[in-house]
């Protein structure tokens, strides 16, 4: 998260970091079913969802950034976050797909089975455009389709920005685009006939993320709004409850309910000042929030790796195999965030092209 964010918003950043390492257990859960019972396989198997948790606070943290920029520099400014959002994503991605393209090659050239990586779509992945109904399936670095589906994002938020006077629009009129947006969502995947959010990553994950996204701009215009009300952290957590209650007691697809449920959980969030705000904003949390992108991109293939090196044909995870691989994660986390991922976003925001560079000061507020 940006240090434009401002510090009282750590909790996002560290159920960020929880968020990711649901994601590592989502992919590694096949392989803990003999370690863990039933019910933690379960609660493993829906760590998906945190997908959808990123988007929305994605939604957010740009609309706090960037949305004022943008509104008062326009072009300049637009030119500006394109760069930067490229900065942000895309070396990281280039070096885990580079990686992934080695591995590729070894396995064509020791004659091991290579259909998971089609070099067809190799560009598709270069340009982060994977996941924009292009391919059938998932492919490549598989955790890579959200992040070409934010950078979709990316291109279309100057226009969310100008589709509407949103600092005109009262707060309930916001509450009801929200739900429209929900809903709209529901309605996509119902007619899909798919109940999982989960569910059709390349034909229905470009609108999952976007519609996410959406909502976490609203969420964010709410919360600037009523950030200084008593009790508004309060009230919110209890519509969110109410909203998990129903979904759950009605036996609802979980497209109906859990976006809802995740905008006004992050939103109470954000508002939140007490125990639950500064348990999730702690120094640990958080610094695992900050190299949560790396977690994401690293995880798969790394397992990948793991396994072919030492997981033997029963695939099945041990005590000390989970430590050793969470142990791997973490350390290759740490390294890409400083020796890579960080290092090389800002020497690119410090040196942009000659495209992206202000051609105007911004104009007085």
């Amino acid at each position: 998260m940006s240090a434009a964010v401002p510090r009282h918003l750590d909790a996002l950043t560290g159920i960020r970091g929880i968020a990711a390492w649901g994601v590592v257990f989502f992919h590694i859960r096949q392989s803990l079913t003999a370690l863990l019972p039933p019910e933690v396989i379960w609660l493993f198997a829906k760590g998906y969802l945190a997908v959808d948790l990123f988007f929305i606070l994605s939604g957010f943290v740009i609309w706090h950034n960037y949305a004022g920029r943008i509104a008062s520099g326009r072009w300049d400014e637009t030119r500006l976050f394109l760069w930067r959002r490229f900065a942000r994503v895309w070396p990281l991605h280039f070096a885990i797909l580079a990686a992934f393209t080695g591995l590729a090659l070894l396995l064509t050239v020791t004659g091991r089975n290579a259909s998971g990586y089609p070099w067809a779509e190799l560009p598709l992945h270069l340009l982060l455009v994977q996941n924009w109904g292009l391919t059938p399936n998932l492919s490549w670095n598989h955790p890579a389709w959200s992040i070409s589906t934010e950078f979709a994002a990316y291109l279309l938020f100057p226009a969310l920005v100008f589709a509407a006077r949103w600092e005109r629009i009262p707060s309930w009129a916001l509450i009801v685009v929200a739900a429209i947006l929900a809903l709209g969502l529901h309605l996509l995947f119902a007619a899909s006939g798919h109940p999982r959010l989960g569910d059709d990553i390349p034909g229905l994950g470009l609108a999952r993320c976007l519609i996410g996204f959406a909502l976490g701009g609203v969420m964010c215009q709410l919360w600037q709004r009523w950030a200084a009300l008593r009790r508004a952290a309060a009230l919110i957590g209890l519509a969110c409850a109410v909203i998990v209650l129903a979904g759950l007691g009605l036996a609802l697809p979980e497209t109906a309910w859990v976006p809802a449920a995740l905008f006004a959980g992050l939103l109470a969030l954000a508002l939140d000042r007490g125990p639950i705000a500064q348990l999730l904003g702690g120094r640990a949390l958080t610094y695992l929030g900050e190299i949560s992108y790396s977690t994401y991109l690293a995880h798969f293939g790394l397992f990948i790796v793991f396994k072919q090196a030492f997981v033997d044909e029963s695939l099945q995870l041990g005590g000390s195999g989970l430590a050793g691989f969470l142990g791997l994660v973490l350390a290759a986390s740490v390294a890409l965030y400083h020796g890579l991922e960080k290092p090389v976003q800002r020497w690119l925001n410090a040196h942009p092209p000659h495209w992206a560079k202000r051609t105007a000061p911004l104009p007085a507020e």
